[in-house]
Order: C-alpha cells, then structure tokens, then sequence
C-alpha cells in the first residue's frame, strides 16, 4: 500500500509539472508551442499492443524505478529539461498502470490453475485485497499530496529548496518497496488458456480508472484550485476535505456500500459538484453596453453545494478501489489493456486541453472559443467519466475487512490531521502599521505566472524584488495559476505568506481572465471585481480600499487585453470618475503616444511624470515605451517613482510613493 500510495503521489506531482512546463512555454511565445508534442508521452500503453506476454516482474520495476528517478530529477533542472523528465515520468506511470493490471491479474490466474477448487476462492479473494490495498494507495497520496500542499501555501513542499529531501524520502522508501518486490518469487505462469475479457469491458473500467485520476489531479490533489472556483476560504476548504478522507478512511476503506447507496452517493457528489461552479460561472454579455460588469453578489448559500461536494468527494476513491477489482476479477490480455488504457490517454489529453482551453480560448482559431464560459462543463464531463463506468461493476464484488488494509485510517487520520494543523499555521500574518503615515508606497508588477523573461519559474526571485522594493501595496498581473496550466500551485498564497501581506485574489478562476490580485501591508476592505467589455481574452479590474493615515484609498489593479483596448480603459475609468484618492495601476497594454493614456490623463495623472516631468529620471532612464502604469488622482503627490528592470519578470516592476 505505501508503495502504491508513492508512485501514485508521484504521478500527480509528475504530470502537474508536465503540463506546467508545456504551458510555459506557450506562455513565452503567446501561442501554441511545438513542445506540445511532448503530449504523445501519455501514449506508453500502445506499447502493450505489441506484448503478446506483457511486461515481466523485473520490466515493471524498472518502469516504477525510472518513475521514481524522473520525479527526484525534474525539479532540479530548468523548464525544459523539466518537461523532458517530467514527461517521461508520466509515460512510465502511464504504461506502468495498465502492465501490472495484466502481471496481478495473471499471478491470479496461475494460481487459480494449480489449485485445488476449494482454493480458488482464496486466490480470488487475495486479487480482491490487492485491488483494495491500490485504492488505499491512492488514498493516502491524495492525502499526502493535500500535506504538502498546505505547508508550503499551495505549492508542493517537497519541490522546494531543501524540503526536496522529503521527495528524496519517498523516494528512497519506494526503491526499497521495490527491491522487496523484486525479490519475491516470480508468478507461476497459468498453465491452460482463457478467453479475455471483451475489450469493450477492459476499455470502460480503464477509462474509469484514469476519469478518476484526472478528477484528482484537476482539483482534489490541490485545495487551493477548489478554493479558488468560489472565493472561499481556504482553511474551510482544507479543513473539510481532510475531515471527508478522515471519515472515509475509518468508515468506507475496504467496504462496499450497497449499489442504490453507491449511486445516490455518486449522484450526489456530480451534482454537488457542478452546483459548486455553476454560481460562479458569468455568462458575459455580448452587449457593450452592459459594461463594466460587476461579478454577480453571491450569498453564503452558494456555498452549501461546495460543503457537500468535499464531504462526498471520497466517493471516487471509492469507485478506483471498485473498478481496479473489477479489471483485476477479469481475463485480461496486453492488447485490451493497450487499447482500453490508449483510448484514456487519448481522454486525458483532450481533458487537458479542454482545461486549459477555458482561459487561452483566444488564442486557439475555431475551436478556444468553444470553451468560452464552459468552466464548468468541463468538470462535468471529468466527473461523469470517474462515475459511468461502474455500470460494468458487478453486485457480487466481495466486500472486505478494514484488516486488509493494515494502517490506513491511521495514516490518513496522522496526514489529514497534519494538513489541518498546517493551514492554520501557514497564514499570513501582517504586522500592523505603527504609527499612522501620510504617504504609502505602491508597486505595479506582471509576474509573467511567476516565470522569469528567460522562461523559468521565478517566484522565490519575483519575491525578493518585491521584498528589496519595499512597497506597503503591490498591485500583481497574470496571478492566475490555481490552474493545471500553473501546475495548480497558488502564486498569491505563496507571495503573501512570504511577503506576511493581505491579500485579495480579485477574479475567479472559473470566469476565464488572466489573474489579477492585490497584496497589502493595511487591511483590504470593500473589495469586488469588474468586468471589462473584451473581445478576446476577458480582462477584469480589482476595486478595494485602503485606510491609512486618515485616507481612503481607492485601489485599481487590472490587465488590458492585448493592445490595450480604448472601451477596457473607457470602462475603467467609468468606475473612477467621482471618486478621491485613486491610485489605478496594472499592465494597460497600451504606451504614452496613444489614444488610450491621453484619455486617461483627462481624468488622473501619470504618477512617473508627476515624479520626472520630462520623462527622465535621474540615472536617464526614458522608458517611452512603457506600458506598466501608475496612475494617481489630481492633488496626490509623488515624491519617488522608479523602474526595476529585472530578468525575473519580462515586465518591469514600477514602483512610486504617494504622499498627501
């Protein structure tokens, strides 16, 4: 069980950076990569198609090994070695899955061929506890994946720095599972011939299986993506989900419910789920009238489907243990495997692509923008697929003791317990200011989804200039990485724990836009979101207050769409026209010499030249092409302004101090 509970954790942390690492590269060049060819990794079960007699004991140790190896390597290395390895790793986990499915199920059968009638029931029934003990597996991984992404604010702990060594743990605990595993004696091959399974059969439960793995990497894996669909609080959400796996583990694990209880509990939880989305879902008028659009108030009832889709979600967990003792009661045959196991990587490619689609749509000719909006169709064809295919389950699927899965609530209880605690214990804690101040110091800063201007992840050195800069408010742009296109880590988290900042994440995942946010050393009050009119990719504008030294400050951050469309800024400035006190800051998109920055001089001042009225600041900097902005009421003063030309970023920082 701990063996199967690594590899599968280690698959998850594989295949997430895996898709990061193909995305930054689109990123980079602001259109499809031919990287993404990389993809084809997932195909490894083709390769069954041409073993007539499946992979041996000591080729799926070496496939686990290689695994293994490729998790401790990749995160040592830049983003494209990265995608390589990563990559790799997955092709390992993803033919690995399907040969030992084939070597269990034919242990079995050699077994059940050299017994006595009376012991073929016992054979049988051992199939069944190593079927339970894979599900128990992926269990704890889920919850050991949920720990370390807690610790380290929604990133995974062990991929950073010096905590690398718990993946070096792991790691090593699996390479001695397996050399145990090498040792063991050999399967005693059947000694007459059966007819497989129909492949129609094989290919619905392995579409099962992998539906459920791709519902657990897309969200469960990483409690911050689910936090960030609805706004919720991240410690509620932590909190829930790790009591859910808790109560599974002693209640379910090594159990089978009755079917009618197992489908309303299904039911439930597809339901529940798409009902956690649909009220964050904006369907954006095609009217440009109707803008700027404010994101829809929500009530707390909208989040009553989001409670019960965490406290139901180990139903999936559930429903792998069932489908992998289906497969394994089975006559199975490299071929169906090959095929079944194929067809679902061909699934989680275009599931991938159908996430990934929702935010990019703009960027896709013909079919981006099919997933416009659609956030939420796409989890429900996820959930759907992890749940249909226990049609081909039968009712006589043996029920089994809680003995035969060992330690497993104790574990999950030690690891779910550890999350909770962590949560807690990893949030940022501002200090208050001292004394009250009559100037704030503010920064404007694109972190390129914390990627450096040369391609690699760069959050710990976007920190640090951050940090050197020393501003009491940091508005950020393109923070939208709760996604699997950001390898679901949770940039804002990350930045204002380290930072011991306020935050405020403004849009929702679901909504599609590239993320925006606000980080803040005074509390953020009367916060919400607007939305501008767009075209392509949807933009949006944070609006907050800030109190300090008896002031109100109206906060601006927001994202211009690509040119800096004139009716964005026209509805912009619509939501600060009347106000006092403004500070409007982001990424526009468009330079000084337009139509655009001329408008908005109309009703704000450009905060570099109320510092550098010629332009020039005293180093001879004349950033003319400048499209990161700070713009500031009339009556407010500026008595520094700078740019921080970094290679962190492929943005400078703009950095001023507004004084009153």
């Amino acid at each position: 069980m701990l063996l199967y509970s690594i590899l599968f954790l280690f698959f998850f942390q594989l295949i997430a950076d895996f898709v990061e690492a193909i995305y930054a590269f689109g990123l980079l060049g602001v259109s499809i990569p031919v990287e993404i060819v990389s993809l084809l990794f997932l195909f490894s079960p083709l390769f069954l198609l041409f073993l007539k007699k499946g992979l041996g004991k000591r080729a799926l140790l070496s496939l686990s090994g290689v695994m293994v190896v490729a998790r401790l390597a990749e995160v040592l290395l830049d983003t494209r070695g990265k995608l390589l390895v990563s990559g790799l790793g997955v092709s390992c986990f993803m033919l690995l899955l399907p040969a030992m499915f084939y070597h269990l199920q034919r242990s079995q059968e050699g077994r059940e061929n050299h017994h006595e009638e009376h012991e073929k029931d016992h054979a049988g029934r051992e199939m069944g506890v190593e079927g339970a003990q894979i599900g128990a597996g992926l269990a704890l991984a889920v919850a050991l994946s949920i720990l370390l992404r807690v610790l380290n604010s929604g990133n995974d702990l062990s991929s950073a720095g010096g905590f690398q060594v718990i993946a070096w743990i792991l790691g090593a605990v699996a390479i001695i599972q397996l050399n145990r595993r090498l040792r063991e004696p050999s399967p005693t091959p059947p000694t007459r011939q059966s007819t497989p399974a129909p492949t129609s059969r094989v290919t619905v439960l392995s579409l099962g299986l992998v539906g459920v793995l791709v519902l657990l990497y897309f969200a469960s894996t990483s409690p911050n993506v689910i936090a960030r669909w609805t706004g919720a609080s991240y410690t509620l959400v932590v909190t829930v989900i790790a009591l859910a796996l808790a109560v599974f583990a002693w209640t379910w694990a090594g159990r089978r419910p009755s079917l009618p209880l197992l489908w309303s509990w299904n039911i439930a939880f597809v339901l529940a789920l798409v009902l956690t989305i649909l009220p964050h879902q904006i369907a954006f008028p095609a009217d440009p009238g109707a803008y700027p659009l404010a994101e829809p108030p929500t009530s707390q009832l909208v989040y009553i489907p989001m409670l019960v889709m965490l406290a139901l979600s180990p139903v999936i967990l559930l429903n792998f243990s069932l489908l992998v003792q289906e497969l394994l009661s089975l006559r199975l045959s490299p071929r169906s495997l090959g095929i079944g196991f194929s067809l679902a990587a061909l699934y989680v490619l275009i599931m991938i692509f159908a996430h990934v689609f929702t935010t990019v749509y703009d960027y896709i000719p013909v079919v981006g923008p099919v997933f416009r909006d659609r956030f939420w169709l796409v989890y429900l064809v996820a959930s759907l697929v992890a749940v249909l295919p226990l049609l081909k389950v039968r009712a006589t699927q043996r029920i089994l003791p809680p003995s035969a899965l060992g330690y497993l609530p104790l574990a999950v209880l030690i690891v779910t317990g550890g999350a909770v605690l962590g949560v807690f214990a990893i949030q940022p804690r501002p200090a208050p200011p001292s004394v009250e101040n009559n100037s704030i110091r503010v920064m404007t800063y694109n972190l390129q989804q914390g990627y450096s201007e040369d391609g690699q992840k760069s959050f710990d050195q976007q920190i640090e200039e951050i940090r050197k800069a020393g501003p009491d408010l940091v508005g950020l742009q393109e923070t939208d990485t709760n996604r699997i296109a950001g390898g679901n880590n949770d940039l804002v988290g990350y930045f204002a724990k380290r930072l011991e900042m306020h935050s405020y994440y403004g849009p929702k995942t679901v909504a599609g836009t590239f993320g925006i946010a606000l980080l803040s050393r005074y509390p953020i009050v009367n916060r919400r979101t607007f939305y501008m009119y767009s075209l392509g990719e949807q933009t949006a504008t944070i609006h907050a207050q800030v109190l300090t030294g008896g002031k109100a400050l109206n906060i601006f951050v927001t994202h211009l769409g690509n040119g800096g469309p004139i009716v964005q800024q026209e509805n912009i400035l619509a939501e600060t026209a009347g106000l006092e006190n403004v500070i409007l800051m982001g990424d526009f998109n468009f330079r000084p010499d337009t139509e655009q920055y001329a408008l908005t001089r109309q009703q704000l001042d450009d905060a570099w030249l109320l510092r550098w009225p010629s332009g020039i600041d005293d180093s001879g900097l004349n950033p003319t092409d400048r499209i990161d902005h700070i713009f500031v009421s009339p009556g407010l003063q500026v008595t520094q302004a700078e740019y921080i030309l970094s290679p962190a970023s492929d943005h400078p920082a703009v950095v001023v101090e507004v004084k009153w």
